[in-house]
């Protein structure tokens, strides 16, 4: 375990993970937009893509007034090799694909709670700068992972009955 973040320190932190969490998703959405087997999956994913490309550069550039550059540490590296191993192996079976469309729910899910939080620290910091972007991103991320859990189940259903029926 590392030292306690405090502060600054700790917003930095924050940034940090907020902004590699999110340049993982536009990676896996670009790709899954390419390569997910499933139609709506793939259009539901790519529909994402624009929007979270939008917000990486919003969190970026919140980010730098705290000197955060998208460092990579514990939590984000942990969930960006999940996503990875996840990717990899989805091109493999329709069941690996789906995996790898959950993982990017649960970033998706991580960059939502990560919005909350950083929305009830601009309230108290005051800056209302920070809470607007906030607001926004959170809004993004709810929207996009409902989008996301959306297609996943209609992905499951998908490989549920084709499997049932070739029983």
């Amino acid at each position: 375990m590392g030292e306690a973040k405090v502060g600054d320190e700790f917003i930095k932190h924050e940034f940090d993970e907020a902004i590699a969490i999110h340049t993982k998703i536009v990676e896996a959405e670009r790709e899954l937009a390419e390569s997910h087997p499933f139609p709506a999956g793939r259009e539901s994913i790519a529909a994402q893509v624009a929007e979270d490309t939008k917000q990486l550069k919003a969190l970026q550039k919140l980010g730098k007034a705290y000197g955060a550059t998208g460092e990579v540490e514990d939590v984000a590296g942990a969930m960006s090799e999940l996503m990875d191993t996840t990717l990899d192996s989805a091109g493999e079976a329709e069941s690996e694909a789906y995996e790898a469309h959950a993982v990017l729910l649960s970033l998706k899910r991580k960059q939502q709670d990560s919005g909350a939080a950083m929305i009830k620290i601009a309230r108290e910091l005051g800056d209302t700068d920070l809470r607007d972007a906030a607001v926004e991103f959170e809004r993004g991320q709810r929207e996009g992972a409902k989008e996301i859990a959306d297609s996943l189940a209609a992905f499951a259903v998908k490989i549920a009955t084709t499997e049932s029926a070739a029983a």
